[in-house]
């Protein structure tokens, strides 16, 4: 007499059941004939890849499901056939300022290699006939620097230099990409994203494409309408963004425009490399996320840190830096929830003695 599954594993039987369904869709998108006549995808799906290869912090545990693009509308098509089977999404970029846990990301991990910029006078080089919906008009009197939200921040920062545009200088040694600077407002050295950006274009699973201004992105200090909450759900709970039939997927930034201005290419470069000089020289070389918490107002994160005396602190193998306090380092070993540990004893110790709430930086994704 056979036993009768538990929940548990009927859940489970149902789960790989949807999963096959989206991998079989994945591989014969395009092939049979339609009307828009759409090309194949091009994407590998692998199954349960190891996060740590593709974070900053070198630390994640396997994902269900891994994929990377190449281009938007692969980005855009994926998210879609995941939203229809019903599979949960997770968008990872340069794989900084996040901390993966260690046991891992259910559902699809798409990794953001778009890499396409542009840069010219007037609106931008999107062709506004890509998108739909009543907001699509942005007019910039400057020149717009338009790049695809795969595109490590960094790299544009210093194609834009080259260019003789003004405005990104800050962002030389920022890590991460177009996309997640554009959600969490990346800034450095009095700097931000809201301050130069004329528009994002995202794309809402099941809804469509729209095009945001920065006003209609609410930016805040390192955040956006855009950004989740960084710390997880109940216990057990996933961390990512789901994709539900006949509902709608959270939004994806797709690419966006920067409205610059012309500039000296020497004082561009010397303006960069001084930026370069003072996070060199402040900040930890080992692997890590970036920094953990947020600024509270007047105040600094790292210099509370070390107040309470933790700059240096251990357990397992993250430590909090020796050299900025409001970092956390892989020392070799650490594990996700060596990281967490630290990030909780640090908000506990910084509360009890000034009566501050932290709020982290980085964000948590998958099952803590």
């Amino acid at each position: 007499m056979s036993e009768r599954a538990t929940p548990s594993q009927r859940e489970e039987g149902r789960e790989a059941a949807r999963y096959n369904r989206f991998k079989a869709a994945v591989g014969a998108h395009g092939c049979a004939p339609s009307p828009a006549h759409r090309p194949p995808l091009g994407i590998t799906l692998v199954a349960d890849e190891p996060l740590a290869r593709h974070t900053t912090f070198r630390i994640g545990g396997p994902a269900d499901l891994y994929a990377a693009v190449s281009r938007i509308e692969q980005l855009e098509a994926l998210a879609e056939l995941a939203l229809a089977h019903e599979v949960p999404i997770t968008i990872l970029g340069g794989g900084s300022n996040v901390l993966v846990s260690d046991a891992g990301v259910r559902g699809l991990v798409i990794a953001n290699q778009t890499r396409n910029w542009v840069s010219n006078i007037g609106y931008s080089a999107l062709d506004k006939s890509q998108v739909s919906g009543p907001n699509t008009q942005h007019p910039i009197s400057n020149i717009c620097l338009t790049a695809d939200s795969g595109v490590p921040l960094a790299g544009l920062a210093r194609a834009a230099i080259r260019e003789g545009l003004a405005g990104l200088e800050w962002a030389v040694s920022v890590p991460g990409t177009v996309g997640g600077a554009v959600v969490g407002n990346a800034g450095a050295h009095g700097g931000q994203i809201a301050d130069i950006l004329a528009w994002a274009l995202v794309t809402y699973p099941g809804q469509g494409r729209r095009l945001l201004s920065a006003a209609e992105l609410k930016f805040g200090y390192r955040s956006s309408i855009l950004k989740a909450p960084p710390y997880p759900p109940p216990r057990g709970g996933p961390v990512g963004r789901p994709a539900t039939a006949g509902g709608a997927g959270e939004a994806i930034v797709l690419a966006a425009g920067f409205e610059l201005k012309a500039g000296d290419v020497a004082e561009l470069t010397a303006r960069a490399d001084g930026f370069l000089a003072r996070r060199r020289a402040s900040q930890p070389t080992e692997p890590s996320a970036g920094s953990v918490f947020r600024n509270p107002p007047g105040d600094y994160a790292g210099r509370l840190i070390e107040a309470v005396g933790l700059k240096g602190y251990s357990i397992g193998g993250a430590q909090i830096s020796p050299r900025h306090a409001n970092f956390i380092v892989n020392t070799g070993s650490a594990t996700a929830a060596d990281v967490f540990s630290l990030m909780e004893l640090i908000k506990a110790r910084v509360y009890e003695r000034f009566g501050i709430e932290l709020v982290p930086e980085i964000s948590l994704i998958g099952e803590w």
